[in-house]
């Protein structure tokens, strides 16, 4: 059910999109009957390599399409200080061409087959996949593991790429309302943790970068003992594991283990609160609180994402119903966990209407997650909440990019793929003393870091005098 997106993917929706109206309608809720309603368990063969390239299976002959995904155990909480961006920026030098493709030829072989590709990086993996044609198979098995094996980067299409991804930066953060926020909220919550900065990476390491930098994290992270394969849809699993062999099995594992950086964050005992002032780019006033986390997959992460959807899913939510259709403060009030392989942050957003303050939707916002902390949910709430989820689980796994999807996400982040078969159960156990247990715990308000966004006042020299933020813990 749960993907995990980029952050900023999910700030723009809860900030930018309220700026442009109201929030989505939830998932229709059904009756309890729907809860009898369960997606097919997705039946998973694997396999492992010598050079300890992992695979896994699903076999789905529904429709002569295959999706296949190759996982590396790498993100921007493997960057360095200093070294930061770099997982990014080989998510687009992986498609600059390899010993025997060209640079973007990768793209037009796959899409000449009638297919799509991309790619994506996050906290903890970057991720590669295609969709095409069942027939392709084997080339598409050859492509992936020619750039495994054999990458070129050269200073020409290393710089290139860097511009690239530095106006991404600039665009959708820099330049795009609320867009450092994240950025903010991140260096203020995390004081050890590599999550203490976003997989975008600074500008200031994006310019320093070598072409030899980036070459050295390519040796460092990009072998087969660091990825996971996964192929869904219309094959043969054995002989897509001979094809694997054939042309995986001779790129050698290195003798060195994966380097990992392993900073595990202190428990935070003191809240932390920072005033920013981001100009135009924030038009209005916000509240951005982050609770920290439990990591993926654990126990209460059940709970406290069904806690979330009650706080925030859809327009009869609780603090969408509060703040935004009764008291009419706020053009968007929003609750939801990122869960990531290491403990993460419970994000609660509130976008001020005009003429209402920060501090109005603060403490508006507040009530209601004190209000999970005292009183159960009552048993419609957590139906509505719980048919949502399967809502999610069966619609989320009509394709086979999508059962692949959540088949990689079980087997790097959660270690084992057979997770993918359970997860539905253990949103379904939930109780309404569980979500007022894990809310207690969780909604702390010594274990938040709160951004205060104001908007901007006078002219901007006077806005510069007065500083451009101020932090206390």
């Amino acid at each position: 059910m749960r993907k995990n997106k980029a952050l900023i993917l999910l700030l723009a929706c809860a900030m930018v999109c309220a700026l442009a109206g109201p929030a989505s309608a939830q998932a229709p809720a059904t009756s309890a009957a729907a809860q009898t309603v369960t997606p097919p368990k997705l039946e998973l063969r694997t396999h492992a390599m010598a050079n300890g390239l992992s695979m896994v299976m699903l076999e789905d002959h529904s429709t002569p399409v295959i999706n296949l995904q190759v996982w590396y155990h790498v993100g921007s909480k493997d960057e360095r200080p200093g070294r930061t961006g770099f997982a990014h920026l080989f998510e687009h030098l992986m498609f600059k061409g390899s010993a025997h493709v060209g640079p973007d030829e990768h793209s037009r072989i796959v899409e000449a087959m009638g297919g799509f590709d991309n790619a994506g990086t996050n906290f903890d993996t970057t991720i590669y996949w295609e969709t095409f044609p069942s027939n392709y198979l084997e080339r598409v098995l050859w492509l992936e593991a020619d750039r495994m094996g054999s990458l070129h980067v050269d200073d020409a299409n290393f710089k290139s790429e860097r511009e690239v991804v530095k106006e991404e930066r600039r665009q959708r953060y820099e330049n795009s309302p609320y867009g450092l926020v994240a950025e903010d909220l991140y260096l203020a919550a995390f004081r050890v943790h590599a999550y203490k900065h976003l997989p975008i990476g600074s500008m200031e390491d994006l310019n320093k970068a070598s072409v030899e930098d980036v070459r050295d994290f390519f040796r460092t992270f990009y072998r087969p003992d660091n990825a996971t394969m996964i192929i869904a849809g219309d094959f043969d699993p054995a002989q897509a594991i001979q094809w694997a062999e054939k042309y995986f099995g001779g790129i050698p594992k290195p003798a060195t283990p994966v380097p990992r950086i392993g900073a595990v964050e202190p428990r935070q005992t003191v809240e932390t609160r920072v005033a920013k002032f981001y100009g135009s780019n924030s038009p209005l006033p916000a509240v951005v609180e982050g609770y920290k986390l439990p990591p993926l997959y654990s126990p209460d992460s059940y709970a406290l994402e069904l806690a979330a959807n009650i706080l925030s899913q859809g327009e009869s939510s609780r603090l969408y119903r509060a703040l935004v259709y009764v008291d009419q403060i706020a053009l968007q009030a929003v609750g939801f966990g990122l869960f990531t392989e290491d403990p993460n942050l419970f994000w609660a957003i509130v976008i001020m209407n005009q003429g209402h303050t920060a501090a109005e939707g603060e403490k508006a916002m507040d009530a209601e997650l004190e209000r999970m902390k005292t009183t159960p949910v009552d048993a419609q709430e957590l139906e509505k909440a719980k048919n949502q989820v399967i809502s999610n689980f069966i619609l989320g796994r009509r394709t086979v990019q999508q059962k692949a999807d959540a088949i990689g996400q079980a087997a790097v982040l959660g270690k084992d793929p057979a997770l993918v078969n359970a997860e539905l159960e253990r949103y379904l156990r939930v109780t309404p003393e569980d979500i007022q247990r894990v809310s207690r715990k969780y909604f702390v308000p010594v274990q938040r870091t709160v951004i205060v966004v104001e908007p901007p006042k006078g002219s901007e020299s006077e806005r510069l005098q007065k500083g451009s933020d101020h932090e206390s813990r």
